[in-house]
């Protein structure tokens, strides 16, 4: 027991979990002293190593599980067990829904006894079943199971949860699918015309299948009439839960633009831990198209326009200058010629 507590604390901080509830008033009760315990899978004997129950179940089956409540405080405790619906934070980590929030999947189909007392440094075995609905849906239906204090913080009462997930697949049709929704593109250009810019590309992934998944995914543009593109990849690392959804936000740099930028997001789902043979994979794909003014690029357009100009002007007046110089030199030459030949010519007597 005393070589495996460092492991059981160390579960204990992976899923401890304090939500605030609605007051209680009168009813909470304070947890000074310190109380620490940890709640696991289990068998008959006690703790069996598993980080959490995952069955495959056909609709109708009934399947008996137990946890270990171990209390490693110096008094005895009474603890509250509840199981509530499972799902994934913003982060990618399990959590079951607060007692504040009605559980209609399968948080329902887990029973288990509401409280348990475990003695000082003690540990109590709990047993719990599993009822699958007859018509239950195929796919994944994640729970959680927990034991759970409540204390009063001021005003307000605050539950403390220890716990697990209990995964619970159904048989039948597998589905993984990913669909992208609110994709939207922003392209961020450079002052500088020789430099290029950055499309922003924004959505969000949602599961639409029955289960689990994890994807693999490209976000890709098209520029300048699509004579060239950029991409990058798109992921789907942390794994989404049926109806679950995940948003992403995503750079490509080196884009030129010039009118039409053409922003493409593909996914193809793969479906956690593997999963059973023959899942139908549906892959998801969507296109927004922005129009785009490259300002830096016509500024120098014009600027250089504006020079051919005044290159062209300037020239046009040397020219015309050049000609006038011309003009007036052999008009000056024509009467300095005219005066000469005056000069020689003698005049006759009067």
């Amino acid at each position: 027991m005393i070589r495996t507590l460092p492991r059981l604390l160390a579960v204990l901080a992976a899923v401890l979990v304090t939500v605030p509830i609605a007051p209680a008033g009168a009813r909470a009760e304070p947890t000074s002293p310190t109380l620490t315990w940890a709640v696991q899978p289990a068998n008959q004997q006690g703790p069996d190593g598993r980080r959490w129950v995952e069955h495959t179940l056909d609709p109708g089956q009934v399947v008996t599980e137990r946890l270990a409540v171990r209390n490693f405080s110096d008094r005895p405790a009474v603890f509250s067990l509840k199981a509530a619906d499972g799902y994934l934070t913003d982060k990618g980590r399990f959590n079951m829904l607060p007692s504040s929030r009605k559980s209609v999947d399968g948080g329902t189909w887990v029973k288990i006894q509401e409280k348990v007392s475990v003695a000082a440094k003690g540990t109590t075995v709990v047993p719990f079943t599993i009822t699958v609905p007859r018509d239950a849906t195929p796919g994944d239906h994640p729970a959680g199971i927990a034991a759970t204090v409540n204390s009063a913080s001021g005003t307000v009462a605050v539950e403390s949860r220890v716990g697990f997930r209990v995964m619970m697949r159904v048989s039948g049709t597998v589905t993984a699918a990913l669909a992208v929704k609110d994709l939207a593109a922003t392209y961020h250009g450079s002052w500088n015309p020789f430099a290029a810019g950055t499309v922003r590309v924004t959505y969000t992934t949602t599961n639409a299948g029955n289960v689990a998944v994890t994807g693999t995914g490209r976000v890709a543009t098209g520029e300048l009439f699509g004579l060239t593109g950029h991409d990058a990849q798109a992921d789907v690392a942390q794994q989404i839960l049926p109806g679950g959804n995940r948003k992403f936000d995503i750079s490509i740099g080196g884009v030129r633009t010039l009118g039409r930028l053409r922003t493409t997001v593909d996914l193809t789902p793969a479906v956690v831990d593997g999963g059973p043979t023959g899942a139908e994979i549906r892959p998801a794909s969507a296109t927004v198209t922005l129009w785009t003014v490259p300002w830096p690029q016509l500024a120098l357009v014009a600027i250089l326009v504006a020079l051919v100009f005044a290159a062209r002007t300037i020239i046009r007046r040397r020219k015309r200058r050049l000609t006038d110089l011309l003009a007036q030199a052999r008009e000056e030459g024509r009467a300095e010629a005219r005066e000469s030949a005056n000069a020689g010519t003698p005049q006759e007597a009067s």
